[in-house]
């Protein structure tokens, strides 16, 4: 069973950068599809990005395509997002995500009922 704990976050400037990171336990962590996901006030949680077990591919929201990078470390049992070019509209809770089957398709994670376990989240707010 993967743990998930997200950090990281804080009040920014449109324009700035931000990266978060989620530290996370478990023996099955290195086998599993990754992903981080968001949620404004009054607004669903929205998919953002995911990544494939190996780190070799990603997957994104057209939303911040070109502006966030998904990665990973399997060593260090840690998942990134690099956020470039924030927008008052990134301003949400983050949260980091473990899909539910081992080896899961990346695309697949961009749906809640796919994921497995959901880190506590992390606030990220921006500024305009």
């Amino acid at each position: 069973q993967v743990q998930l704990v997200e950090s990281g976050g804080g009040l920014v400037q449109a324009g700035d950068s931000l990266r978060l990171s989620c530290a996370a336990s478990g023996r099955t962590f290195s086998s599993s599809t990754m992903g981080w996901f968001r949620q404004a006030p009054e607004k669903d949680r929205e998919f953002v990005a995911s990544i494939n077990r190996s780190g070799s591919s990603t997957y994104y929201a057209d939303s911040v395509k070109g502006r966030f990078a998904i990665s990973r470390d399997n060593a260090k049992a840690m998942v990134y997002l690099q956020m470039n070019n924030l927008k008052p509209e990134d301003t949400a809770i983050y949260y980091c995500a473990a899909g539910k089957i081992s080896g899961m398709a990346i695309v697949t994670l961009r749906e809640r009922k796919n994921v497995g376990i959901w880190g506590q989240g992390t606030q990220v707010t921006v500024s305009s």
